[in-house]
C-alpha cells in the first residue's frame, strides 16, 4: 500500500546540517541521503529530477470494501517526456569541444562527449519543449494501464469521457496520445476534447516572485555547501586539461558553468532514449546538480514548512475544479472520467494541498533534502488518478493514485485501507491545516 522509502531522521539544526554538508563534499561520498546516492548511481538519468522518464512499476490494488464499485475516475496528468529548454548549453559544448578537437585536445571520452551533444541537439531540432516519441508512448501506456485496471468504468452504458489541456502543444499531444489509446481499446468511447485560456488559468499555474525569491535563497544558500572538483572531468574529457582550462574559460565565466552545461544535455537523454550523457561527469557533480533541482522543485511548488503558506492558495482554483466536477459526475451518472493534462509544478502543488503522503508531506527544507526524492515524485507523465468507489445505497469512497500507486492522506483516517469517504475528504479538503 504505501510505496514510501524509509528514512532516518535526524533533529540538527540549520547551521549544523550545513556544516555537516561541507564536510560531506569535501569527504566525498557522503550525501545528504546515501540512498538518493544509490538510486542516482543506479539509473543516471534520475538526476534530472523532474527530467526523468517515467519508470512503469507493477501495479498492486487493495480490494475495495464489499459492495463497492468503481465508477468515475478523476485524473490530472503532466505531459510526457520532453526536450529540454534553450539551446545555449548545446552551442557552448559543441563550439568548446569541436575548438579543442581542431587543437588535438580531446580524449576519445571527449570526443564522445562531443558527438553525442551534437546528436541531442539534432534531435532538438530548436524545437524546445517537445514532446518527444517515448512521451507519446508514456501516454499511451498509461491510459491502456489505467483502462485494464478499472474496466467497470469505462464500459459503463451511455458514460461519458471529458479531456481537457493545457493550451501548450506537449500537453495537447500528451491529451491525443493518452484518449486515442482508449478509443484504440473501446472505439465507441463517447470521448470530448478542449483547451483554453479559461482552463488555462487553474491548469498551468506559477508561483509568485514572492515565493521565487525566498526559493532562490534557500537553493543558493544549499549551493554554498558545494566546493565542486572540476579536476575529475577536465583529465577525462581533454589531453592536456592546464590548456583546456584556459580555453574554457575564454568561452565561459568558469569551469562549473561547463559542467552544468554538460548536466543541462544530459538530463533529457533518456527522453531521446539515448545513452546518458551524464557518465560524463564526476558523480559528486551529478548529485550537486540533482540536489538543486531536487530542492528547488519541492520548494518552490509544495507545502514547504518555509513558503508553502503561499504556494498552496496559488492550488485552490483546481482542487475546486476536481471536486465540483466529480460532483456533478457523481449526481449525473453520465460521466465516467474527467482527464487533465497539465504540467509539473500543477500537479505538485495539486498533491501537496490535498496532503498526499510522500509527494505532499509538509516539510522543512533541511527534512526535503533527506526525504524527498523528486525523480519519483514529480517525473514526465507524473499523474494523480482519483478513483471513486459507489455502493447500491449511494454511499461514495475515494482512493488516490500518485503514479499508479495507493497513497495515503496525511492526518486523514481511511474507512479501509487506501479508500476513504468522498465527504471527509471534501470535509477535510476545507478544513485542512497546511
Amino acid at each position: 500500500m504505501r510505496q514510501r522509502i524509509i528514512f532516518h531522521c535526524f533533529c540538527f539544526s540549520v547551521v549544523v546540517l550545513f556544516s555537516i554538508g561541507l564536510f560531506a563534499q569535501e569527504s566525498g561520498g557522503q550525501y545528504q541521503n546515501p540512498e538518493f546516492a544509490r538510486l542516482l548511481r543506479e539509473d543516471l538519468s534520475r538526476a534530472g529530477c523532474n527530467t526523468h522518464s517515467y519508470e512503469f512499476g507493477p501495479i498492486h490494488d487493495t480490494k475495495a470494501p464489499r459492495g463497492y464499485k468503481p465508477l468515475y475516475i478523476s485524473h490530472y496528468g503532466r505531459h510526457g517526456s520532453r526536450s529540454n529548454w534553450g539551446g545555449a548549453q548545446y552551442e557552448a559544448l559543441i563550439n568548446i569541444l569541436s575548438s579543442a578537437k581542431e587543437s588535438g585536445l580531446l580524449t576519445a571520452s571527449g570526443d564522445s562527449l562531443l558527438q553525442e551533444v551534437i546528436t541531442v541537439n539534432e534531435i532538438n531540432d530548436g524545437m524546445h519543449g517537445r514532446l518527444t516519441r517515448l512521451g507519446c508512448e508514456e501516454h499511451q501506456k498509461l491510459a491502456d494501464r489505467m483502462y485494464r485496471r478499472f474496466k467497470k468504468v469505462f464500459r459503463r452504458r451511455g458514460a461519458s469521457i471529458r479531456a481537457i489541456s493545457s493550451t501548450v502543444p506537449r500537453c495537447i499531444v500528451s491529451m491525443t496520445a493518452f484518449t486515442s489509446q482508449l478509443k484504440a481499446i473501446q472505439p465507441k468511447l463517447d470521448i470530448s476534447w478542449d483547451c483554453g485560456e479559461t482552463y488555462q488559468k487553474y491548469m498551468a499555474t506559477n508561483p509568485t516572485e514572492e515565493i521565487w525569491n525566498a526559493e532562490y535563497k534557500i537553493e543558493k544558500a544549499v549551493d554554498a555547501e558545494y566546493r565542486p572538483d572540476t579536476v575529475q572531468v577536465m583529465r577525462r574529457l581533454f589531453t592536456d586539461p592546464a590548456r583546456a582550462r584556459k580555453h574554457i574559460l575564454n568561452n565561459l565565466d568558469g569551469l562549473e558553468r561547463f559542467e552544468k552545461y554538460i548536466f543541462e544535455a544530459g538530463v533529457v537523454t533518456d527522453a531521446f532514449e539515448l545513452r546518458p550523457i551524464l557518465r560524463f561527469l564526476p558523480f559528486d557533480a551529478v548529485y550537486k546538480w540533482f540536489e538543486l533541482t531536487n530542492i528547488h522543485l519541492y520548494v518552490s511548488q509544495c507545502n514547504s514548512k518555509e513558503v508553502g503558506h503561499l504556494r498552496m492558495p496559488i492550488a485552490e482554483p483546481l482542487v475546486n475544479d476536481i471536486v465540483t466536477r466529480a460532483d456533478e459526475a457523481l449526481s449525473s451518472g453520465t460521466v465516467a472520467a474527467d482527464l487533465r493534462f497539465g504540467h509539473d509544478y500543477d500537479i505538485l502543488a495539486l498533491c501537496s494541498y490535498l496532503g498526499l503522503e510522500g509527494v505532499g508531506d509538509k516539510l522543512s527544507v533541511e527534512e526535503a533534502r533527506r526525504q524527498w526524492f523528486a525523480p519519483w515524485n514529480v517525473p514526465f507523465a507524473t499523474n494523480l488518478q482519483i478513483v471513486f468507489y459507489k455502493n447500491r445505497k449511494g454511499d461514495v469512497l475515494v482512493k488516490f493514485l500518485h503514479n499508479e500507486k495507493e497513497t495515503l492522506i496525511r492526518g486523514l483516517e481511511p474507512v479501509e485501507g487506501p479508500y476513504y469517504s468522498w465527504k471527509a475528504v471534501k470535509d477535510n479538503i476545507k478544513g485542512y491545516q497546511r
